[in-house]
């Protein structure tokens, strides 16, 4: 898929990660024979996927910015860890506790950065940009947290912008808080959509909650469970879209 290609479908599923482009990550793995390479910010925790978004090692990413996205946990079904920037001066955390204080969490993702997250101010909702993603021409991604949404509320696309520069086209997401929506789901309506691209080892994963289940119901949390059904797809798409319906429990 074309870098242009994979940011239209980044805006239409409201929040995808741009930084799949046409050099491939790189993963390491802890398995079998496979040969061990371990970052030692996660030595504790064996096994776990880790993709860089540049380069193979932690000495290849850039250094973040201020607020800048060092980490991204993905705890969807199985965690993995994209590293996406440098902390200036400390390690940055790769911890599944969204308690460490270096946390945002947004639906199934945990948003790690090299501040503490304490300092950021509330965001209103609708109004204030929680963070943005921009995309170089050189294939660098870097993602900064601004605010935090409130408590039961997710990040919603509101704006993307191109920009040129002398290396080329570049882009920028900018995401804004919703609350979480409350209403009720109508019979044959789906409560959830699911967006699912596979990226070496591991499912990346979007999730958007569109309504509520009445009482009695429940709605599918991953897209393999009973009451979810595939869309469509192409065999050249590296995604698949899946719906899930309130199941009777």
């Amino acid at each position: 898929m074309s870098i242009l290609m994979s940011l239209i479908l980044y805006a239409s599923v409201l929040y995808h990660n741009p930084t799949e482009t046409t050099q491939p990550h790189s993963i390491t793995f802890t398995q079998n024979s496979v040969k061990i390479k371990q970052p030692s910010n996660i030595t504790s925790h064996p096994g776990v996927p880790v993709l860089f978004t540049k380069g193979n090692r932690d000495e290849d990413l850039p250094k973040c910015g201020r607020y800048a996205v060092c980490n991204k946990v993905d705890k969807y079904n199985s965690p993995w860890i994209e590293k996406q920037c440098q902390c200036p001066s400390s390690s940055c955390s790769s911890s599944l506790d969204a308690s460490d204080g270096h946390t945002i969490t947004d639906r199934n993702r945990l948003f790690k950065t090299c501040e503490p997250t304490k300092e950021l101010p509330k965001c209103r909702f609708f109004r204030d940009i929680t963070w943005t993603v921009t995309t170089s021409p050189d294939n660098v991604t870097e993602q900064v947290m601004h605010c935090h949404c409130p408590k039961s509320s997710v990040a919603y696309l509101v704006k993307r912008q191109m920009f040129n520069t002398p290396q080329g086209v570049g882009y920028q997401f900018s995401f804004a808080c919703s609350p979480e929506s409350r209403i009720l789901c109508r019979r044959k309506e789906p409560c959830r959509l699911f967006t699912v691209r596979k990226r070496h080892e591991v499912d990346d994963v979007n999730l958007n909650t569109l309504c509520q289940c009445p009482t009695n119901h429940y709605c599918p949390k991953h897209h393999w469970e009973t009451g979810v059904i595939a869309a469509k797809s192409l065999a050249e798409e590296t995604y698949r879209t899946y719906s899930g319906f309130c199941v009777s429990s």
